[in-house]
């Protein structure tokens, strides 16, 4: 068996190959209807090579082709008559249920008896590809079981080790053997006076090709290096697009250069035979180095804007050289498997041959997995504590511990006999790195090609469709991935089949079509609503009189409606039966609107603000002690931003049921309240026409109503005063308010008026007894100083103050 890894990255190709030639067999075979004979014929021959399991691989692959093609017109024949069913069994239901007395009349019961035989006529087709479908399924199945089986076995077959010293004379013998007749081949030809004269007459062609492939070789990579340092230092929108295009030249000459070399060869006339094997090879394993080289180049750049993996920079050179190692060593592995299937070489010596290789490739592995990455881990507790990161690094690091086990158990297989084990392992992981670096610079390719459409970075946009991108990339990659790990081209087709097939929701079948259909017919919906509430908005309601809450809330209920139409229409154009669905609603209706209900009183509450519009956009509202202006109404919540400017987030069943204040519903006049005092003694006419003065002589004061001045209270402290003036937007309230206190005080202090505060005056009860105990505490304490000082015990004085007792002890 050959393992899939030698052709690993050619695997997205044949598949495309495939599913569109089945794509093409399909839309052939549903014009007619399948001939069953040679059906029966085929399945017959197919279902004996079954069961005897004798057939190569080869040939059971064929064979599988062939009954997958015929699986794919019943699956089509199914679908046959499918509207003359429906309508026969329409008109049977509408006769209702044959009455279990007997009585029903002979004119209803021959047409429903008509009817049946009609239904019954019309399944048959249907029942008929049915069963052939139920064949062809089993028979595919079998097939695919055989194959597996077959794999396994030989992934798992035990060898010959490597690490035997037996086998190594062998191994040189033979490989000394075939770059013998290599090199005798060549001579003999070179050696041939025709052979010499037809090179020597092609000479000046020769020359040329090989100038071309030589310069394109050796400067090919520097002239597009050159090339994209030029559109590096520009600063143009677009310049990642211009310069990831240009970065393709690095693959693109030197291969050109191979192609000359080869060209220049191939018109000496001197390959021949084996050589010509090899080199018809050397075009796509230049490919593949070059490419690799490239990828290496764009995931690992010095520059963190073009680098798809941003590692540490101290960690990128090595990055490049590992990978063009493991790009070198894979090109190597095809090498060698080409000379050994060529000559032929038994299962010892090609073992032997290839495990220095398989090492190497292993070790690479390992220190491509150990390259240093500060990133934590997916899903460890570090990872959680640090928040979202860098994905890519994460999943770097995951992937290269992954890479590290393989590169280490890999060899080990292969060493102790278990080489196509190790191949597996190996191989395939140099493929999948390969694959895992084209999707992210692809990924950085589609980013940068967002910037260059819509002009903005999508870091700076937090636009989602540079992700979606991204995602839609990873998905296309994993049938390639599957291939590479040893995945049949069949494994694939099949998925696509059973897709294909859909599933079955009562008498609706749902499959990959129906679902576009739906997808495709929403969209159109969508986009043809918001098209109307943009011409709406822009165009039709600014020309109306109603108020911008108006315009809003038709604008909304458009915007629903439109959506509620789009989900209906494209359901049923999937081809989706509403009423099947009717009963299973009616069950989760119950149970969504108990868990539901404050969700559904808000959507309500929305709808009833929309409508009555009691608040709208820039009102200044209070709802529960919270002041702030309205931003934004949605039906199921508001939004309003507070002066502190963060926005607070109020169901509408709280503005509906609660106490809203609104200040600026209509219009934006409202009334401001100054309070001021004066000291006892003041002239209180005065003080009243200083503050009627400077009330009117401020610009946002109305003098319709005219400002007042209200003389309010004796108070405690002082004589109480009250300016009252309407404002003509109340927004400034604040600002108006603080400016009249800084002329109350200039006007008061310019008149010499007071503006009196609070002052307390403090009586002794017998001021003779509080200088009799600081008389007493002072002699206490000079007393116990100088006992302190002469050595002598201390003493507790104490002295009365007022009802209280004073006592101080001196600890010496």
């Amino acid at each position: 068996m050959t393992l899939s890894f030698r052709t690993a990255l050619r695997p997205a190709a044949a598949l495309l190959v495939v599913l569109f030639l089945w794509a093409t067999s399909v839309l052939a075979q549903q014009a007619t209807s399948p001939d069953y004979t040679s059906w029966q014929t085929i399945a017959a021959r197919a279902e004996s090579m079954v069961d005897s399991e004798r057939a190569s691989d080869e040939r059971l692959e064929t064979l599988r082709g062939q009954i997958a093609t015929w699986r794919e017109q019943f699956l089509a024949a199914q679908s046959v008559n499918t509207a003359r069913i429906q309508t026969l069994e329409a008109q049977i239901k509408a006769l209702g249920p044959e009455p279990e007395d007997g009585t029903e009349s002979v004119e209803i019961k021959n047409q429903r008896s008509e009817l049946n035989t009609q239904l019954a006529d019309q399944r048959a087709p249907v029942l008929r590809a049915e069963a052939a479908y139920s064949r062809a399924n089993a028979i595919i199945g079998e097939i695919d079981r055989i194959i597996r089986e077959r794999q396994a076995d030989a992934l798992l077959e035990f060898g010959p080790s490597p690490l035997n010293p037996v086998h190594w004379p062998g191994a040189v013998q033979n490989l000394r053997s075939t770059f013998v007749s290599l090199w005798n081949e060549i001579t003999a030809n070179v050696g041939s006076r025709s052979a010499r004269s037809a090179a020597l007459q092609n000479a000046p062609a020769v020359l040329l090709y090989l100038i071309v492939g030589i310069m394109l070789i050796a400067r090919g990579q520097i002239w597009a290096r050159t090339a994209v340092e030029k559109l590096r230092s520009g600063t143009r929108r677009g310049t990642g697009v211009f310069r990831f295009l240009v970065s393709l030249m690095q693959i693109l000459l030197p291969y050109l250069g191979i192609v000359a070399l080869l060209q220049a060869l191939k018109t000496t006339g001197f390959a021949v035979d084996e050589w010509n094997v090899l080199l018809g090879k050397l075009p796509f394993w230049a490919a593949l180095m070059f490419g690799i080289r490239w990828l290496a180049d764009q995931a690992f750049n010095r520059d963190n804007e073009v680098a798809a993996l941003p590692l540490p920079m101290d960690e990128r050179p090595k990055a490049r050289r590992l990978a063009n190692g493991l790009a070198f060593l894979y090109v190597l592995e095809a090498f060698v498997s080409t000379l050994i299937e060529f000559d032929g070489y038994p299962t010892a010596t090609a073992t032997v041959v290839q495990f220095p290789v398989l090492l190497l490739s292993g070790f690479l592995l390992f220190r491509m997995g150990r390259l240093r990455n500060e990133a934590p881990i997916v899903g460890s507790n570090e990872a959680r504590e640090q928040g979202p990161g860098d994905f890519r690094l994460r999943f770097a690091k995951l992937l290269g511990r992954i890479i590290q086990v393989v590169g280490i158990l890999g060899p080990i297989m292969a060493a102790v006999g278990y080489f196509k084990v190790g191949e597996a392992l190996v191989y395939p992981a140099i493929a999948t790195l390969a694959l895992v670096g084209l999707v992210m610079v692809l990924q950085r390719f589609m980013t940068n090609l967002y910037e260059l459409i819509t002009g903005r970075h999508p870091d700076q946009s937090e636009s989602l469709l540079p992700v979606l991108a991204g995602f839609i990339l990873a998905l296309v990659a994993l049938p390639a991935l599957a291939l590479i790990w040893g995945a049949r081209v069949a494994d694939l087709t099949e998925i696509w089949a059973r897709a294909q097939e859909g599933i079955s929701l009562g008498d609706t079948r749902i499959s990959p079509t129906s679902i576009i259909v739906v997808i495709a017919v929403f969209a159109t919906g969508y986009m043809l609503t918001r098209l109307m509430q943009g011409a709406l908005r822009t165009s039709v309601l600014p020309k109306t009189k109603l108020d911008q809450g108006a315009q809003n809330a038709v604008v909304s209920g458009i915007g629903y409606v439109g959506i509620f139409l789009a989900v209906i229409i494209s359901v049923t154009a999937g081809g989706l039966d509403l009423s099947s669905l009717a009963i299973v609603a009616g069950a989760l209706s119950v149970g969504i609107g108990f868990g539901l209900q404050n969700i559904v009183s808000n959507f309500v509450s929305g709808i009833i603000l929309l409508i009555e519009r009691p608040i709208g956009e820039g009102d200044w509202i209070e709802v529960g002690g919270t002041h702030g202006i309205v931003k934004d109404i949605s039906v199921r919540s508001t939004r309003i931003e507070t002066f502190d400017r963060f926005d607070v987030i109020i169901p509408n069943a709280d503005l509906v049921s609660g106490t809203v204040s609104n200040y600026t519903r209509g219009n934006s006049l409202g009334r401001i309240i100054v309070e001021v005092g004066v000291a006892y003694g003041s002239d209180t006419r005065k003080v009243e026409r200083i503050l009627l003065n400077i009330a009117r002589e401020h610009e946002m004061v109305l003098m319709n109503p005219a400002p007042a001045v209200d003389f309010m209270n004796f108070g405690a402290d002082s004589l109480d005063f009250r300016v009252r003036a309407v404002l003509r937007d109340i927004g400034q309230g604040m600002a108006v308010k603080t400016e009249m206190r800084h002329q109350i005080v200039e006007r008061f202090t310019e008149e010499g008026i007071e503006i009196p505060f609070a002052q307390r005056d403090l009586w002794l009860r017998n001021p003779e007894l509080l200088a009799e105990a600081v008389e007493s505490r002072w002699t206490a304490t000079n007393g116990e100083r100088e006992n302190a000082q002469s050595g002598s015990t201390p003493r507790k004085s104490t002295a009365v103050m007022g009802d209280e007792r004073v006592g101080d002890e001196d600890e010496g």
